[in-house]
């Protein structure tokens, strides 16, 4: 009834099927065995790396006293191995220097990469560090707008490359409530702005001018906003105005316009009729 014609066929689909199934079976262990030890690479660098690089805390303080004035800094370094104090004052700064140059001073006391979490009561050197205030500064060439430059441009050109070269967390605690560590730093802050002969602090006592007009934007320079490089366009003189700009930069991107001052052009108005 059943001739052997007919199952020869279902044999061999049968067979075909079993290598199938074999040959993924095989692929599949492969496919395990090779995530299991990406897996176990990956940790073993996780632990390599948090043991590699020590976890350090600092604190930091600054003052004057008046300020301007003669000011000083304190820090002081924990790690679970060593303790560490420094300090050092200036005959004339600000209190916002000396906040930085603590920062500064604690960064480039670590001998290696570390992990740091950095305590300061300065809100302004942990807002220009942790909100990119100060990257953005530098990207805009150290101007906040057209007529005002940063300051303490020196010091900031400090403290960002080793904000690199460490992984630095900075946090705000408040000053004179009691925590320990900022209260020495206080203290030794204070010793130092008392000392006599004190050095200058050349990046205050001889800053470079801060003040004038930001250069005008140039053809091929990043935009302020997105860092695409901007183009120039020809300006367009509308109806009714005074004056018009003969060219203005502009950006493809995010379609950002600047108007450049150099290129304004005043309309000669026709004389009054009364």
């Amino acid at each position: 009834m059943f001739g052997a014609g007919r199952l020869a066929p279902n044999r061999s689909r049968a067979a075909s099927d079993c290598r199938r199934l074999r040959d993924a079976r095989k692929v599949a262990r492969r496919t395990c065995r090779s995530a299991r030890l990406k897996f176990f690479e990956n940790s073993m660098n996780d632990n390599l790396i948090s043991v590699a690089t020590p976890s350090v805390e600092i604190y930091t303080d600054g003052g004057c006293e008046p300020n301007p004035g003669p000011g000083g800094y304190g820090v002081v370094l924990l790690h679970p191995k060593k303790r560490a104090e420094a300090s050092g004052g200036f005959r004339l700064t600000t209190n916002n220097r000396m906040e930085i140059y603590a920062a500064i001073k604690g960064l480039d006391l670590l001998k290696q990469s570390c992990k740091v979490t950095l305590y300061s009561d300065s809100q302004y050197l942990v807002d220009a560090i942790m909100k990119g205030w100060a990257a953005k500064w530098k990207k805009n060439g150290w101007w906040l707008n057209n007529k005002e430059r940063a300051k303490n441009i020196d010091l900031w050109e400090k403290l960002l490359p080793l904000c690199e070269t460490h992984l630095v967390e900075f946090r705000w605690l408040k000053g004179h409530a009691g925590d320990r560590e900022n209260e020495r730093c206080d203290q030794l802050s204070m010793i130092a702005l008392r000392q006599p002969n004190l050095p200058a602090d050349d990046g205050y006592e001889n800053k470079p001018e801060t003040e004038g007009v930001r250069p005008a934007m140039q053809e091929g320079e990043p935009c302020r906003k997105c860092s695409t490089p901007v183009i120039k366009r020809k300006g367009k003189l509308k109806p009714g105005r005074a004056f018009y700009y003969e060219y203005h930069m502009f950006c493809p991107k995010c379609q950002t316009l600047y108007h450049i001052e150099g290129a304004k052009r005043f309309v000669e108005q026709p004389p009054s009729l009364f």
